[in-house]
């Protein structure tokens, strides 16, 4: 066997688990073999090309907040807010998975810090029922500690409804929430999103709501437990989160005035 055919046979056998996963997070993952075959960086990728293994980012996009609602809207408390540790900040978000003819909604709980999802729930709906699903989850499965959690989310009425703030305030979590349209001010909660499409293809199965949540379950355990991350040095979220001594990797926008966490 030659030396391609063997680094598309350790691309293929990580590929079986996370099927979609970037070329960038491979070669990491291959660092050991690759450096016994003397593989390189760019002898890496070009192999990858030659066998029509680079990944071509899909692109969506359904609206899924609704932000006219009678409820109070509150202010953003995580711009240049310094995150050092784990469940320091949640942000949280619903996405669209599915299609128009049998659609479901993925609420996620994600902490800003290592990118774990720590709590998430699939639906039908968009009720705020389902939203506080995953919000209790995320509550049930990790321990907070004395200082203030944040729960950082869009303007949408499952946020701001009375129940959910209701939860919030019980559990001593300070609300905070985007001002604008702007997706930097909920990054990590868009990109989560798309690494779970993009990577994962939860949103490309027509099955029942119940069989969407097996799927999903599954994708959220393995990207937990083995996607690592630019941003966490590459570690997995998992690694991340039971450290508190990495400083989270951020960068600046457009407009200097605002730190926005790194991503990947």
């Amino acid at each position: 066997m030659s030396k391609a055919q063997q680094v598309v046979a350790l691309v293929q056998e990580k590929r079986m688990i996370q099927p979609r996963i970037g070329c960038k997070k491979l070669y990491f993952m291959l660092q050991e073999p690759l450096k016994i075959l003397k593989i390189g960086r760019d002898k890496f990728f070009d192999i990858l090309r030659a066998n029509h293994l680079l990944i071509i980012p899909k692109k969506s996009y359904h609206v899924t907040t609704n932000s006219h609602h009678r409820f109070r809207k509150h202010k953003n408390l995580v711009l240049d807010y310094q995150i050092t540790k784990p469940n320091q900040v949640w942000v949280a978000d619903i996405t669209y998975i599915g299609n128009r003819k049998n659609p479901s909604y993925l609420s996620l709980i994600t902490d800003a810090y290592s990118k774990k999802i720590v709590g998430h729930y699939v639906a039908n709906n968009l009720s705020t029922e389902n939203s506080l699903k995953a919000l209790k989850k995320a509550l049930k499965n990790h321990k907070l500690g004395a200082e203030s959690l944040i729960h950082h989310s869009d303007r949408g009425l499952q946020y701001c409804s009375n129940e959910y703030q209701r939860i919030l305030m019980k559990h001593s979590i300070r609300c905070s929430m985007t001002q604008n349209s702007d997706p930097y001010e909920n990054a990590v909660a868009e990109r989560v999103n798309g690494i779970l499409k993009q990577e994962f293809d939860i949103d490309k199965y027509d099955v029942d709501t119940k069989l969407k949540r097996k799927i999903v379950d599954e994708s959220i355990e393995i990207y937990n437990e083995l996607r690592p991350h630019f941003s966490n040095h590459y570690l997995t979220p998992n690694q991340m989160h039971n450290q508190s001594e990495l400083k989270m990797k951020t960068y600046k926008t457009k407009n200097q005035s605002k730190n926005v966490f790194a991503l990947v």
